[in-house]
């Protein structure tokens, strides 16, 4: 079977791809921008306590993420189709470490920068920005798509994501016990794997309007609390390790995923939202871990809300270019 046979678009996602823009999408993008806004207003005006956000991210994490997976994980048709969601944030963690590296070099940063730039170069925003971009663009059906992503860039996270932040604070090393562990605890890794189970013993689908109602607090509650999180102070003295993280990750990296799609000759939805979740700007979580290891913090927190607002421009951009060339 050639390569190009191999990726096919999957008929079940072949519909999501022809999509238009109506006044529903419209309200889709006032909802991000206006969660966001909201929260960044909060933030700006000091209205909550410092710590706000982290109840918010408790239920996001605890409950609707976890009910998200499992309402699209049984739904999934699991097929070689799939392997590209997979590969996407290989590529590009991949592609970043070597970036960083070779940028590393020619600029002598320090270690915490390389590992700030690593884990803000090298893992995407695939769910609190990934996802409400996702349906805003194509339909909620395409979720089922993006999780695969998301689960991905959650295992990069848990294990060489962790791994760089050792080495880069102190040179540890760090051992499979720990990565195991951290990995058990994630709520949304655990719904993913009893997503995967359950449907093989009971019949998920008398919960699903239940499942609509948690995962539709997925897109605002996630938003607002990014929002009450963004830093942008003094952004002059990181000018340079900025311009170059944010050109890499808003548009080297999925345009590696674009590549690659290219060349294995995948269209369709699949590699579609492969690159949107490719798209986004630096993960949240990211950017916590690189602040645990005072891996430059201040660069992290810079690379997720700049990247944030610029994303909404550059993903347009990226939309326009797939809709040509997948």
């Amino acid at each position: 079977m050639k390569h190009n046979e191999i990726f096919h678009q999957s008929p079940t996602f072949a519909h999501i791809s022809k999509k238009r823009f109506s006044s529903n999408d419209m309200v889709n993008f006032i909802l991000i921008a206006g969660s966001l806004l909201m929260g960044l207003l909060f933030n700006i005006f000091g209205s909550l306590p410092r710590d706000s956000y982290k109840g918010i991210n408790a239920w996001v994490l605890f409950v609707a993420l976890p009910a998200l997976s499992l309402k699209y994980i049984p739904a999934i048709e699991w097929s070689h189709h799939m392997i590209f969601p997979a590969i996407a944030p290989i590529i590009g963690w991949v592609s970043a470490w070597l970036a960083v590296t070779a940028y590393a070099w020619k600029f002598k940063i320090d270690n915490a920068t390389k590992g700030a730039l690593k884990l803000s170069l090298g893992l995407a925003n695939t769910s609190f920005l990934g996802f409400p971009l996702v349906v805003a663009y194509f339909s909620e059906e395409a979720l089922s798509i993006a999780i695969i992503s998301d689960q991905m860039t959650f295992i990069l996270l848990t294990t060489v994501g962790i791994i760089t932040a050792l080495r880069a604070a102190d040179g540890e090393t760090v051992s499979a016990k720990v990565i195991v562990k951290k990995a058990v605890k994630f709520p949304p890794f655990i719904a993913f794997v009893f997503a995967l189970i359950l449907p093989n013993l009971f019949d998920l689908s008398p919960i699903n309007p239940l499942l609509d109602r948690l995962i539709a607090t997925v897109g605002p509650l996630a938003l607002f609390s990014i929002g009450l999180q963004l830093k942008f102070s003094e952004w002059r003295s990181e000018w340079r390790n900025l311009t170059f993280g944010l050109l890499f990750k808003l548009f080297v990296s999925p345009a590696l995923v674009l590549l690659a799609a290219i060349l294995f000759k995948i269209k369709g939805t699949i590699p579609q939202v492969s690159m949107l979740e490719a798209a986004m700007p630096t993960l949240v979580t990211g950017s916590l871990l690189a602040d645990e290891y005072k891996l430059n913090p201040q660069l992290a927190n810079l690379m997720v809300g700049l990247g944030i607002f610029i994303s909404f421009l550059s993903t347009a951009f990226w939309w326009y270019i797939m809709q040509l060339l997948l």
